[in-house]
């Protein structure tokens, strides 16, 4: 292959190169990052045997971000430092691995599996692979850019609205003039009132000092010196605040601080706490009704969408399920019936969740709804539904994307899954049949890539389930994955007569393993069966 041909192929790419890196620069932590990365090499490379894993130093054991591969880490793991960024492969260049070193010396592993069609990776897979691991380690940078960049940020708006959002802390100091500092200002007061000479405020959290001050600020090194002294604190969300006064003057020198000079400087204090807890609670009360808000339209969309109940498909029997992990869910699911008595059988899943996914949820609806009856191919509606949602999410969304739509007459499906979890047909001799057939998550990419279509028959007693990434991705305390392999399991050896009782199996196989953790994902499945 030319050096010209590599460049045109690559320059296909150019695009989708940089909607990845807006994808991954928009994680919010390396494991969120990781599983966006998965599904970009998903989308791109075209396997869901993708493993990952990441070590803090050369000398680390590996850490499992995500494994498909029980062999995949030995891989990893056999690749020498000075190997680092070097693609290998396996003989039949059937696999791909590799080890990078990150800017920040720690190290991440990424093997890639066979494609779905069992085909070799090529020289331009080889150079896609590399590029999108630089992109990976660039958007990484980023990451760490901005957490250094919102820890600044938070800690000068958390001092910023103490010393600004403080209203009033007293008859004192409701007079004094705005723009001032809320605790300088309360420091003066007290001062004042008390007759003191001069007086500090000191900021500890986690026994450390990280702010600490004294009024006036040319009196510092006598504050040092000073014996007689009155303090008053209080902790405010894990941050102590310590106000001290010293050397309270009279006629005839520096005295004792009496009662009333304790009884005014603590009243003082307790006004300047509960302006900072009034602030915070004020805050956190309008977010919160903010959210309620968000989450009640979301929410009544999404009811307006999924269906209440299923059709009844005579010589069938069928049955779904939806459960949110938040208050709305970001998985779509729905079953209808078109004008030429076939049956569509869909399951989605959108990232993110609450206002943004369920109105992403609500445009796919609509779009199906339109092209369903137009007895249009499902690799063109695939294409078509994947430029609507291209140009109506942001860059951090798209949908992951299965449809299957069934002649009831004849038990013969039509199949397009778009970065979807593989569905699942178990045949009459119990073998289980993995169903990948499609292309990239609708909106990823908007450059006309194909959706490869599939055909197949259910025959009578065999059985489809199609769900999402909610039920092998569900994990226990110590974030271990419920996992494909025993939800095929399950599926291949637990057969019901009712695909609601199935159903129910399989929700209690999941809380079992996950032991009364929250649901840390959206749970969605179909389940059919065609009977004998």
């Amino acid at each position: 292959m030319t050096t010209d041909t590599i460049t045109e192929k690559l320059s296909i790419h150019v695009k989708s190169f940089q909607e990845s890196f807006d994808i991954l620069s928009n994680s919010s932590s390396l494991y969120e990052m990781s599983m966006q990365f998965m599904k970009v090499l998903r989308g791109s490379f075209f396997t869901t045997n993708i493993s990952m894993f990441h070590k803090n130093d050369y000398d680390s054991e590996w850490r499992t971000l995500i494994a498909k591969d029980d062999e995949s880490i030995e891989k990893i793991s056999s690749i020498s430092e000075q190997d680092s960024l070097k693609i290998n492969s396996n003989e039949e260049i059937t696999e791909l691995y590799t080890s990078t070193k990150l800017v920040d010396s720690s190290y991440l592993g990424i093997w890639l599996g066979k494609k779905y069609d069992g085909t070799e990776y090529t020289d331009i897979d080889k150079i896609t692979f590399q590029i999108f691991i630089q992109l990976f380690d660039n958007a990484y940078q980023a990451l760490l850019s901005h957490k250094k960049e919102k820890e600044l940020i938070f800690d000068l708006n958390n001092k910023v609205a103490q010393l600004y959002n403080l209203i009033d802390t007293g008859i004192e100091l409701s007079n004094l003039h705005h723009g001032d500092k809320m605790m300088e200002l309360a420091i003066s007061r007290a001062i004042s009132l008390t007759d003191s000479s001069f007086g500090r405020i000191k900021v500890t959290e986690d026994n450390t000092v990280i702010e600490e001050a004294t009024f006036p600020p040319y009196l510092e090194k006598e504050m040092h010196k000073n014996h007689k002294s009155l303090t008053e604190k209080f902790v405010d969300v894990g941050i102590e605040y310590e106000f001290t006064l010293c050397e309270k003057e009279s006629r005839t020198g520096t005295v004792d601080y009496d009662d009333t000079d304790q009884l005014l400087f603590g009243a003082i204090v307790r006004q300047v706490h509960a302006a900072i807890e009034n602030d915070r609670y004020h805050k956190e009360a309008l977010e919160n009704e903010a959210m309620k808000r968000e989450l009640a339209v979301a929410a009544e969309i999404q009811k307006r969408i999924l269906p209440d109940k299923l059709p009844v498909i005579d010589g069938y029997d069928l049955a779904g399920i939806n459960i949110p992990s938040k208050e709305v869910s970001g998985d779509y699911y729905n079953v209808l019936k078109l004008d030429d008595g076939r049956y569509a059988l869909i399951v989605a899943d959108v990232t993110g969740k609450g206002m943004p996914a369920s109105l992403l949820v609500s445009t796919l609806d609509a779009s199906l709804q339109a092209y369903l009856n137009f007895k249009i191919p499902l690799s063109e509606m695939a294409v078509k539904l994947n430029s609507i949602i291209f140009r109506a999410s942001t860059a951090d969304k798209f949908i992951t994307f299965f449809i299957a739509v069934l002649n009831p007459q004849n038990g013969e499906i039509d199949i397009i899954n778009a970065g979807h979890n593989p569905a699942l047909i178990l045949r009459k001799k119990k073998e289980v049949e993995k169903i990948d057939a499609g292309g990239v998550a609708f909106g990823m990419f908007d450059m006309g890539l194909p959706f490869e279509g599939q055909k197949l028959t259910l025959e009578k007693g065999e059985r489809l389930f199609i769900f999402s990434d909610g039920i092998p991705e569900a994990m226990d305390k110590d974030e271990e994955e419920y996992s494909d392999e025993r939800m095929e399991e399950l599926f291949k050896n637990e057969i019901s007569d009712s695909s609601r009782d199935f159903i129910s199996m399989i929700l209690r196989d999941v809380r079992k393993h996950t032991k009364g953790e929250p649901q840390s994902d959206d749970i969605t499945a179909i389940y059919l069966i065609r009977k004998e």
